[in-house]
């Protein structure tokens, strides 16, 4: 059977509806119908369209234009919105009514469950409503770790994102590899290698733990992670042909979007949802109004054949039923000695990742502040392709002594669009918090 990241076949059962509602039930404080009221108005009014979301619609045109829906809805008839236009969704506003009704009842196992079925039969698709009925939203304990003084709080699998930040925090804690300076070429060579060593293990041993077992201590142990920073060598890049995964030990049982928020009460999120691609698979489903995932695109449907982020997977990655894919997710939150000091997280797909460790190393290792730590340019390896990807904003100098070294690079306009809240005191000794803009993206800080 084909999986590809376009069409009615490439999305799996969405989860964001029952999610959100079960961290409502455990944590909200206000009533699930209120806080969908926002989103009702905006759907059903309209939003005014900025230069950035004109653009975009009307650049992913080859991918809507196929989809009658999705042309009428957001290619504006495929006419192309102009800045300045609303865009109109009533019958998503329709959709968020119920919810706000019925709660994800609706969404799973009511008339909006109903006319997905319906309208995924009707086109080829897969999800049946026996299919919409069984979900279930999963709570799993996240993951920690240390760095340097400070505690770590991350997501776990089947998000990828939290293993690989600690883990390639582990790999970098005592090389020393800051000294050399943010943006220099020693640093960004230490940080492309442990990049590449957590990619092979991510390839070979990471996947949904309801279906593999995952070596989650053995990954993340600092012995482990010391036997990993033992083959990087300082002043040569390691060809991604001859590393191969370590071997832990002690098993155990793009288009993302990423928000932080703190309340006065000092609570704190870390939210990253996704429908894979930029606009999903492209189709809008009749009569409902919202975009379709390609998350089958995050399985490995044919083991060791890149993804459309050009990403290597394995086996323990293969589509099952029931199973969840392998994600790059990386909701974190920083403390120190039991106070709150960071909150972060990206969109970016397979960049992710790497994006919010250099984020979170910028504020820690070079004592930046939180928006120069998001403004720094960035780089991304992820094993296969053997490809370094420099951001716009290194040094021909840097550029030049990485490629000495034996990096293959390439330029890129952005790894992961980063955004974080840092917690600190301010002179009169009450907390601040400190929200940075990403400059890559749409993005922006807001304060209530």
């Amino acid at each position: 059977m084909l999986f590809r990241s376009v069409g009615w076949r490439a999305a799996g059962v969405p989860g964001t509806v029952r999610g959100l509602e079960l961290a409502h039930r455990r944590f909200g404080s206000k009533p699930w119908a209120e806080l969908l009221q926002p989103a009702i108005e905006l759907a059903g009014k309209g939003v005014e369209l900025s230069w950035a979301e004109a653009r975009s619609m009307c650049n992913a045109g080859r991918l809507m234009g196929e989809f009658p829906e999705s042309r009428r809805i957001f290619l504006n008839g495929g006419a192309c919105f102009e800045p300045g236009d609303r865009l109109v969704q009533p019958e998503l506003a329709a959709v968020l009514k119920r919810i706000a009704r019925d709660g994800a009842k609706d969404f799973y196992e009511g008339e909006t469950a109903r006319i997905l079925a319906e309208e995924s039969a009707k086109h080829g698709g897969l999800i049946t409503l026996d299919d919409l009925r069984a979900y279930k939203a999963l709570e799993r304990a996240p993951l920690t770790g240390r760095y340097k003084g400070y505690d770590i709080l991350t997501a776990p699998p089947p998000s990828s994102g939290g293993i690989g930040l600690v883990q390639m925090l582990h790999m970098l804690e005592g090389t020393g590899y800051e000294k050399a300076g943010a943006g220099s070429a020693a640093a960004a060579h230490y940080l492309a290698e442990v990049m590449r060593r957590y990619y092979a293990d991510r390839a070979e041993y990471l996947g949904d733990p309801d279906f593999v077992k995952i070596s989650v201590q053995g990954l993340l142990s600092r012995a482990y992670a010391a036997a990993r920073r033992a083959t990087i060598d300082p002043n040569r890049a390691t060809p991604s042909d001859e590393l191969r995964p370590g071997v832990p030990t002690t098993y155990e049982s793009e288009e993302t979007t990423h928000f932080n928020v703190i309340d006065p009460a000092g609570a704190a999120v870390a939210f990253t949802y996704t429908i894979n691609g930029s606009y999903g698979n492209g189709v809008t489903v009749p009569r409902l109004g919202f975009l379709l995932n390609n998350e089958m695109d995050d399985f490995a449907a044919k083991p060791g054949t890149p993804n459309m982020f050009g990403l290597v997977q394995g086996e323990v990655n293969a589509i099952a039923p029931f199973k969840r894919p392998l994600s790059s997710m990386t909701p974190t939150i920083v403390s120190r000695e039991g106070k709150l000091f960071l909150v972060l997280g990206a969109p970016g797909g397979s960049r992710i990742i790497t994006g919010v460790t250099q984020v979170l190393l910028n504020v820690i290792d070079f004592g930046m502040t939180v928006q120069q730590a998001v403004d720094q340019p960035r780089l991304h390896h992820q094993w296969r392709p053997d490809t370094l990807y420099l951001e716009r904003g290194f040094s021909p100098d840097t550029r030049a002594l990485l490629e000495q070294r034996g990096h293959k690079i390439e330029e890129i306009a952005t790894v992961a669009s980063v955004e974080a809240i840092l917690v600190g005191p301010s002179p009169d000794g009450k907390v601040w918090l400190q929200g940075a803009q990403n400059g890559r993206s749409a993005g922006k800080a807001a304060g209530f």
